[in-house]
C-alpha cells in the first residue's frame, strides 16, 4: 500500500505564510479519506521534511508560492521536478528548505513523487496570525486544487457532516487557548 502524506508547510506568524498550515488543518478538521494518509503540520521543519521525501511513496506540500508578476492568490500545482528548475519559489526562509530538501533527495536513491500547491501570497512581512482578504476569497479554491491532487494520488476525500470554516481554524492559531476542535 502507498504511503501517502499531506504536509501543511509555513508560518502562521507572518499572515499569508501561514496559508499551508491553514489548509492542512482545514483538511484534517473537514475530511475524511478512503485511505489511510499522513497529514501533517509541516511549520517550518526544514531538513525533517526528508524523512516524508524518502519514507512516503507521494507527498502533497501546501504552501504559499512567490511568482514574480503574479497576482495574490492565483494558485498553482507543480511537480517537484520541475519546481526544481524555478529559482523564483525560493524567496523565503521555508521556500528556500524545501527545495533544498527536494534537490538533495533527489540525488538520493528514493524519493517519493512530490506535488506542491501553492498560492501567491500578498503580505508575509507583517507579523499578524491570520490571512489578508484575497488569500481568504481564494481559500476555497486552493482546498479544491489540494484535493483535486489527492484524488490524483488515488485518495477521495469525504466531507464530514460538521465542517471547520476557515475562520475557526485561524481561530485556533489566534487563541492557542481555546478549545481544541
Amino acid at each position: 500500500m502507498e504511503k501517502i502524506a499531506v504536509v501543511g508547510a509555513g508560518n502562521v506568524l507572518f499572515l499569508d505564510e501561514g496559508v499551508g498550515i491553514y489548509a492542512q488543518k482545514y483538511l484534517e478538521e473537514n475530511f475524511e479519506f478512503d485511505k489511510d494518509i499522513t497529514i501533517v503540520d509541516g511549520g517550518v521543519l526544514g531538513f525533517k521534511l526528508m524523512t516524508y521525501y524518502q519514507d512516503y511513496d507521494k507527498v502533497l506540500i501546501l504552501d504559499t508560492i512567490t511568482m514574480h508578476n503574479e497576482e495574490a492568490g492565483a494558485i498553482y500545482s507543480i511537480p517537484a521536478e520541475e519546481l526544481l528548475g524555478l529559482g523564483s519559489y525560493k524567496q523565503n526562509a521555508h521556500e528556500v528548505e524545501i527545495v533544498e530538501m527536494l534537490e538533495i533527495c533527489s540525488l538520493l536513491d528514493k524519493m517519493a513523487e512530490v506535488q506542491i500547491v501553492g498560492i501567491v501570497p500578498q503580505n508575509i512581512i507583517d507579523v499578524k496570525t491570520n490571512l489578508t482578504p484575497r488569500l481568504k476569497a481564494n481559500f476555497d479554491n486552493f482546498i479544491k486544487v489540494a484535493l483535486d491532487e489527492l484524488e490524483k494520488m488515488g485518495v477521495r476525500a469525504i466531507p464530514k457532516k460538521r465542517q471547520k470554516s476557515l475562520e475557526e481554524i485561524i481561530n485556533l492559531y489566534q487563541n492557542p487557548k481555546a478549545t481544541r476542535l
